[in-house]
């Protein structure tokens, strides 16, 4: 039976892949005004075409530390990415705040169980799940749009490809259909009458099929896996200090003044934004096209944080990778994670709203507390004449 995309909060998962990257208040309760479906245990092997962990490309860079160029860091990590027996069991938490600005334009969902949501409309064979963040700007009109309509655009109207196995077509056919996804979700924006044509929102997305995991960005919203402790980038930030979006902006007859697509803009990808682009079926310097990645979960992937760029403003992905790996140890809950790491945000002076989802791939009971980690000490007995300079030391004071 469907949830409305309206009651639910978003969620995230996901695994390494290779990318390049551009180098260039009162909170509010993540849980209000959307909706969560909790995760079952999960029964089934996954089967994805894999990126492989040692492609996988390592950042640590803070966007305010940023140059004017893209550049790809490739780490060596072990690759067990074909692990067949491991399965993630998914579990997440997310937070989102004000910070100083006069109102909240992200959203975000989570959905642990995609099945669930969507009832006969899923007929994959692996267990999915959903996860999203959409960060507005010109107001929140546009984001709160396409999330309150995300399970529509993404799923009920995406043309996603039916299969009783997943293989190698099929994998590209999904990457294809939420291509696609994003780009009705942009001129479903278009004929939108409540929003305005000055409004529009970055956006993320984050499909599971058991341990295959897609990633869709448009904008800088990133999302960032923890690899034994390693930060992982997932997704390319679209920002004009990108030296290949500069060059596909120019290409197109754009315009990149102070550090702004056509001196106005922060990003070179947006849903939305409809004054700044040509009609619907052209190419245009701005666009909502998203670049979509795959990868393959492997054993050593812990977690994954997704956030907006009010996060990635002010830490860098390692810096993230600790606050989130740090909380997990003291807590073991995904959901007090991702508090911790916006308060953390916020500690730092943000200029900005901040959302963060945290998605952890295994279960509880399978990562040490704080209390079995503590050094144990033992009772010994004294010799005498241990006990007798102790009474003279005590005696002497």
């Amino acid at each position: 039976m469907a949830v409305a995309a309206a009651e639910a909060e978003i969620l995230c998962q996901q695994s390494a892949s290779v990318q390049y990257l551009c180098v260039s208040a009162k909170p509010v309760d993540a849980d209000l005004d959307l909706f969560e479906v909790s995760t079952p245990t999960v029964n089934k092997p996954q089967i994805f075409r894999e990126i492989r962990a040692s492609e996988a490309v390592s950042i640590g860079i803070t966007r305010s530390d940023s140059a004017v160029s893209c550049s790809t860091s490739v780490r060596s990590t072990i690759d067990s990415a074909n692990s067949s027996s491991f399965v993630p069991i998914i579990r997440s938490g997310s937070h989102t705040d004000i910070g100083p600005r006069r109102s909240n334009e992200d959203e975000h969902i989570r959905v642990d169980d995609l099945s669930a949501h969507l009832g006969s409309l899923y007929n994959w064979p692996l267990p999915g799940a959903f996860y999203a963040v959409f960060d507005g700007h010109g107001g929140s009109d546009a984001a709160a749009y396409i999330k309150n309509n995300a399970m529509r655009l993404f799923f009920e109207d995406a043309d996603l490809p039916q299969t009783s196995s997943v293989n190698q077509t099929f994998l590209e056919e999904l990457v294809n259909s939420h291509r696609r996804a994003f780009l009705l979700a942009d001129q479903a924006l278009a004929d939108e009458r409540s929003v305005d044509a000055y409004c529009g929102t970055t956006a993320i997305t984050v499909l599971v099929l058991g341990r295959h995991l897609v990633v869709a960005n448009a904008g800088d919203c990133r999302a960032v896996l923890c690899r034994k402790g390693a930060a992982v980038q997932m997704s390319e930030d679209h920002r004009p200090t990108c030296q290949l979006e500069r060059q596909r902006v120019e290409g197109l007859g754009g315009l990149i003044e102070y550090g702004y697509l056509n001196g106005d803009l922060a990003v070179t990808r947006a849903l939305g934004d409809w004054y700044m682009k040509l009609p619907f079926g052209s190419v245009s310097p701005l666009t909502a096209e998203p670049e979509v990645q795959q990868t393959l979960l492997a054993e050593e992937d812990e977690f994954m944080i997704i956030g907006c760029d009010g996060i990635w403003d002010v830490m860098s992905n390692q810096e993230a990778v600790n606050i989130v790996s740090r909380e997990l140890r003291l807590h073991n809950d995904p959901q007090q994670s991702a508090r911790e790491l916006v308060n953390q945000a916020l500690c730092r002076d943000t200029n900005d709203n901040l959302t963060a989802i945290v998605v952890c791939f295994t279960p509880p009971d399978c990562r040490d507390s704080v209390s079995s980690q503590r050094p144990r000490f033992r009772c010994c007995s004294l010799s005498e004449e241990a006990r007798r300079k102790l009474r003279s030391l005590l005696g002497s004071n």
